[in-house]
């Protein structure tokens, strides 16, 4: 019994192999749409605030006669969003301006201290702050300046993606959750330059996915994907051509494996884990069958050498025979 499956494949049977399940990964890059926040920072929890409490009436419960201000510096913002401030107990500041947060403060003191007038400055803690993990010229922790910062704005700030990453992938983990872009996708459209959460996690890497190129081809390698899909045409271009002396145009053959779960029955799947496709580039049926199907990652593209290539090979190897065996002889005689 057959343990693979070989498919010629058509125009008439793209949309058939086409439904099979995707190998070597997802079939597609999982990423957020862009949206718009505030211009202004927030308050977070972990965030510290440093504040300055100028009093100018005389028996000021916070100030002496000498000094007029009193300072408070590092006060964090607990995990319910709030800080101490003497007097006045907690203050919930967690989602407002530092500037909504400033009036809050003072609002909550004039009753205790009615001339009182609040300065507050704010430094990005974990929930402020974002991580440029790798692939730029700065990683590091960065401050999230407003609510609209986005994932350009941060490799920007980290001093663009390093020159010697092929094929860049921007990776984005947001908690339990973790989304890819090609960095070209992200470039060239708007929508996809996503706004950043304080603790997200941004990581700048090589996109790895890539199919082996052998035979009667210009180039016998790993190549990897210049895009997000490649076809069995493109595949061709990228293995620099068949071979005009070498291949067999009308045998072009890609080489994949299914998990066993992948295997079905009733058409809807391969009926084997491993499956061979046959495509006859000297047909305009096989051209453009090639034209739509996609390669997968971890694919094998195998160019064949021509029937007259093997004829020629085998006929060396007998000639070489003969030979050898003509000098026996003539060496025992």
């Amino acid at each position: 019994m057959p343990t693979v499956d070989l498919v010629q494949v058509t125009r008439a049977q793209i949309p058939v192999v086409s439904a099979w399940p995707v190998t070597g990964w997802k079939g597609h890059y999982r990423w957020l749409a862009a949206s718009h926040g505030y211009n202004a920072r927030i308050v977070r929890p972990g965030d510290r605030i440093d504040l300055v409490i100028w009093d100018s009436q005389l028996n000021s419960l916070l100030t002496s006669e000498a000094e007029k201000a009193v300072r408070m510096d590092g006060l964090e913002v607990s995990s319910g969003g709030a800080i101490f401030v003497p007097y006045i107990n907690t203050v919930k500041i967690s989602g407002l301006t530092p500037d909504q947060a400033r009036r809050r403060i003072q609002t909550r003191l004039q009753p205790v201290v009615p001339s009182a007038q609040v300065q507050l400055n704010m430094s990005a803690g974990v929930g402020n702050s974002v991580d440029l993990v790798s692939g730029v010229g700065a990683p590091g922790s960065y401050p999230m300046p407003n609510q609209n910062f986005s994932v350009l704005g941060l490799i920007a700030k980290g001093g663009g993606i390093s020159d010697a990453l092929r094929n860049p992938l921007v990776r984005l983990i947001r908690g339990s959750k973790t989304f890819e872009i090609r960095a070209d996708t992200l470039f060239a459209s708007a929508d996809k330059n996503t706004r950043l959460v304080g603790g997200d996690k941004v990581i700048v890497t090589e996109d790895e996915r890539s199919f082996m190129a052998i035979g009667a081809s210009g180039k016998e390698d790993l190549i990897y994907f210049p895009k997000d899909h490649v076809t069995a045409l493109e595949a061709v271009s990228l293995m620099g051509g068949l071979l005009d002396a070498r291949a067999d145009p009308k045998g072009l053959l890609v080489l994949r494996e299914y998990p066993l779960e992948a295997v079905r029955s009733d058409g809807s799947g391969p009926t084997h884990p491993h499956v061979i496709f046959s495509f006859d580039l000297t047909t305009a049926d096989g051209l453009f069958a090639a034209r739509n199907f996609e390669i997968n990652p971890n694919d094998t593209v195998l160019a064949t050498e021509a029937p007259a290539v093997q004829t020629r090979a085998a006929l060396a190897l007998f000639g070489a025979v003969l030979g050898a065996n003509n000098a026996i002889q003539a060496a025992t005689n």
